[in-house]
């Protein structure tokens, strides 16, 4: 039986490593040795880059919430925990849309809370 050499194949990893290199500076994107190494790394970015978005994400929204509960008297915290005493179940993105565009449901949630957290000290 004959022997099958993996040209092919081997020429077929190195072209798919080298077309994610597109665009690399110098031997980043023509060699594959070091395409190879910048495309890994490259991905492994990447792939943080993404949980470190959500995370930035609940940040910023988190930001805009206190700012708007800080307009009307409440901390952050303070509000939070007149929201769950309350039994408002509402996530912290939805917050945030609210105290942006729609300041006097916002506003409502605020007295909500403080009613809430006065009942119970």
């Amino acid at each position: 039986m004959a022997r099958i050499k993996g040209g092919l194949n081997a020429k077929k990893k190195h072209n798919r490593t080298l077309k994610l290199a597109k665009g690399y500076r110098g031997a980043r994107s023509k060699q594959y040795r070091i395409a190879k190494q910048s495309v890994m790394r490259a991905l492994a970015s990447a792939y943080a880059g993404r949980k470190e978005r959500k995370r930035d994400m609940r940040k910023l929204w988190i930001t805009r919430i206190n700012a708007a509960a800080r307009l009307s008297g409440l901390s952050y915290s303070r509000f939070m925990y007149g929201l769950k005493l309350a039994g408002v179940d509402l996530n912290r993105k939805m917050l945030s849309e609210m105290a942006v565009n729609d300041a006097d449901a916002f506003k409502a949630l605020v007295d909500i809370a403080r009613e809430s957290i006065e009942k119970t000290a």
